[in-house]
């Protein structure tokens, strides 16, 4: 893929027709320019721009059925998974379009990790199940290895607390721990993008409290696209957050602003009343 591009200032339009503020930092990693996604007649959101940039962390917010899952697995091109699935517009990444049909998916995949609402360890020892993914990538030397898992588990805040048992099952680990080690799996890869589909939610509020941060400590090495229902894991987090609505029986982006100034001076009324509880 070609080298990162320099971002287009180009204004996002809310469902009202106004156009939105384009709060560009960074270097723009992802740009997803008039997307549309479809499962078979049914769409699931349509005509979403956004920007994502680069080293920082980018929170989508909205009720259920929005399409914001349904986004993030455009980022991967998780959705060739689904029959009758269809993705239309276009989505740069790094600046070529990773919806053409020539794209090497198996390493797109490998740069955009996605981690799930619910946490799947593989059936292994914590240690294979960093290791069997190093290895399928190519990396088969035993002292590469233990250096990789040593370190993407210090990255997770997991390494002094199953340095003594790497090889037990993963499984055994509790909820906030396997949530982690699929963090650790992730960034074992050394991708550019990590997608989460509301990793914290299926977590005890202690254990939700340790994986926030651990994602927040990674703020500055990988580009973060997160999806939440907490409003205010999103405004602890998040450089800028997106709202997804449903209009029509799509989702449809609303409103896309620097997080601080999306809970403070939301621009859409359907913003406001959703932050406010009112609405969703």
């Amino acid at each position: 893929m070609s080298a990162l591009h320099e971002p287009v200032m180009t204004p996002i339009t809310s469902v009202n027709g106004d156009d939105l503020p384009t709060p560009l930092r960074r270097r723009l990693l992802i740009e997803a320019n008039c997307v549309t996604l479809c499962y078979g007649q049914h769409t699931a959101f349509r005509d979403i721009t956004l920007p994502i940039e680069e080293n920082s962390i980018t929170a989508l917010v909205g009720p259920s059925g929005c399409g914001k899952s349904s986004f993030l697995s455009c980022l991967n091109r998780l959705t060739d998974l689904y029959k009758q699935c269809k993705v239309t517009g276009s989505i740069l990444f790094d600046g070529d379009d990773i919806l053409r049909p020539n794209v090497d998916v198996l390493n797109l995949r490998r740069r955009v990790g996605l981690i799930f609402q619910k946490p799947n360890p593989l059936p292994l020892s914590i240690r294979e199940n960093l290791t069997l993914p190093l290895r399928e990538h190519g990396h088969g030397n035993t002292a590469e290895l233990n250096r990789k898992v040593e370190s993407v588990l210090v990255d997770v805040g997991l390494w002094d607390e199953v340095r003594d048992r790497l090889d037990s099952p993963a499984l055994a680990l509790s909820g906030g721990q396997q949530q982690r080690l699929c963090i650790a799996r992730a960034i074992a890869l050394e991708p550019d993008v990590l997608l989460l589909d509301e990793p914290c939610s299926a977590l005890d509020p202690i254990s939700s409290g340790v994986v926030e941060d651990r994602i927040a400590s990674l703020r500055d090495r990988y580009t973060i696209v997160i999806v939440t229902h907490n409003l205010a894991q999103a405004r602890r987090i998040a450089d800028t957050t997106a709202l997804l609505w449903v209009r029509d029986g799509a989702g449809h982006l609303v409103e896309y602003a620097p997080t601080r100034e999306f809970f403070e001076s939301p621009q859409q009324e359907i913003t406001a009343a959703y932050i406010q509880g009112a609405r969703g």
